[in-house]
């Protein structure tokens, strides 16, 4: 394996622990102003990911920088055609961050009820940009002979990505649900997985047009970089499996597996694309490689050995962070 594939492989790692990480996370925002009845039972819904949330999008940080470092060209024409699309992200992005740490600075109720509903916003709107922004790696944008992104914002969005867009926000959704009905307890557990039945299933058919909506509108049949396998039918396969644990209070093995589903299809998407990341509409021959689009191997070399040194202690330090919060919140454990 070159360094180059290995590169490739440790930036598909970092997106799909963001993405199982912050999906819940955005899920948790978006169920927010619908499933807290009142102030305290919102107070325990952004408890259940106090701890985590900063931390998860941190993920989005490291492989920001393992692309503008490993493939600088993938990078710069990644964020100069995404660019309005990016800088709406980063608005939400701050928006939800400012609402975590405004919301308490006010006991009156319209100020908590503003600051919710941005909380709402800043989750949905992240979540939403993702998956058009997945599904335009898959379709393909407009990108010339010198690297360069010549469409505009409107380029970005199509049935098919904006599909994928619908998608990624049913998925976080019923992740999120999933995971305050493990993180709560009493009523506002039993109201997450109820919650969580009722987005099941439209999240499956969401899923299923969306399987389709790709083989019709990408060239993921006739152009493979590495045949996914078995892993996007496991993937679904999870899916389906969510419902009967969802439907049994199973809570622990409802998360896994949406889990499995949000992992199962970043990994998707990563081995379709290989050994392309960004995959050029206008002729294949024009789009980026992990091969023209890297930085030197002395780079890579020394990007590599500062990974294997500090990518573990911040996986440990995250891993015991996760253990320590790990309990149940409910009414008598928060704090206005």
């Amino acid at each position: 394996m070159d360094l180059n594939t290995l590169w490739f492989i440790l930036i598909a790692v970092l997106f799909t622990g963001f993405f199982f990480l912050e999906g819940f996370d955005y899920g948790v925002g978006i169920l927010l102003p619908f499933l807290g009845k009142d102030d305290t039972e919102r107070r325990v819904i952004i408890n259940t990911i106090g701890p985590f949330w900063d931390g998860n999008e941190v993920w989005l940080l490291t492989a920001g920088g393992a692309i503008f470092a490993a493939f600088p060209h993938w990078y710069a024409t990644m964020f100069s055609g995404f660019y309005l699309a990016l800088v709406v992200m980063l608005l939400a992005l701050i928006v939800r961050g400012v609402a975590f740490e405004f919301r308490s600075k006010d006991s009156r109720p319209g100020w908590r009820n503003f600051w919710d509903w941005m909380l709402f916003v800043g989750s949905l709107v992240p979540a939403l940009l993702w998956g058009v922004a997945l599904g335009n790696l898959l379709k393909g944008v407009p990108i010339d002979a010198g690297k360069n992104y010549t469409g505009d914002f409107f380029t970005l969005l199509s049935p098919y990505t904006l599909l994928t867009g619908v998608y990624a926000v049913a998925l976080t959704t019923l992740h999120g649900a999933v995971f305050l009905s493990l993180r709560t307890e009493g009523d506002m557990a039993e109201r997450a997985r109820t919650a969580a039945w009722r987005l099941w299933l439209p999240t499956v058919v969401v899923m299923i047009v969306t399987v389709t909506g790709t083989y019709l509108s990408t060239d993921a049949l006739t152009k493979l970089g590495v045949n996914p396998g078995l892993i996007p039918i496991a993937g679904a396969a999870a899916l389906l499996a969510s419902g009967w644990f969802i439907r049994n209070q199973r809570d622990g093995w409802a998360f896994a597996m949406t889990g499995v589903t949000v992992a199962f299809a970043i990994v998707t998407v990563f081995l379709t694309l290989f050994p392309r990341v960004m995959i050029s509409s206008l002729n294949p021959e024009w789009s980026l490689t992990i091969y023209n689009a890297s930085s030197s191997p002395y780079t890579l070399s020394v990007m590599t050995v500062v990974a294997l040194i500090f990518v573990p202690i911040v996986l440990l330090y995250q891993g015991w962070t996760y253990y320590v919060f790990r309990k149940r919140i409910g009414r008598q454990t928060v704090r206005a």
